[in-house]
């Protein structure tokens, strides 16, 4: 069973470019985090990223997730469990 999905940046046909306006800029960063956690990508970044860049994503979407999401959301929406 497939627990994650990147189905957006399959289907979305809008522009693609940050600073035109609040959409776009969300559009954009879903675009780009889809594209960025491809596997094939992942596989050649993860050994050329050093350990304080590897230490600055963890970190940044950890403190994104802890700031958007109560814990039932987390468990549910990113960990792909149901909350204790």
């Amino acid at each position: 069973m497939t627990r994650y999905t990147h189905n957006f940046i399959e289907t979305h046909e809008g522009l693609k470019g940050f600073g035109w306006d609040r959409e776009t800029d969300e559009n954009t960063v879903i675009c780009y985090l889809q594209m960025f956690s491809d596997d094939e990508l992942m596989q050649k970044l993860r050994n050329r990223l050093t350990d304080a860049e590897l230490e600055e994503i963890y970190f940044l979407i950890n403190r994104l997730l802890r700031s958007h999401l109560n814990d039932g959301e987390y468990h549910r929406l990113f960990l792909k469990e149901a909350h204790p």
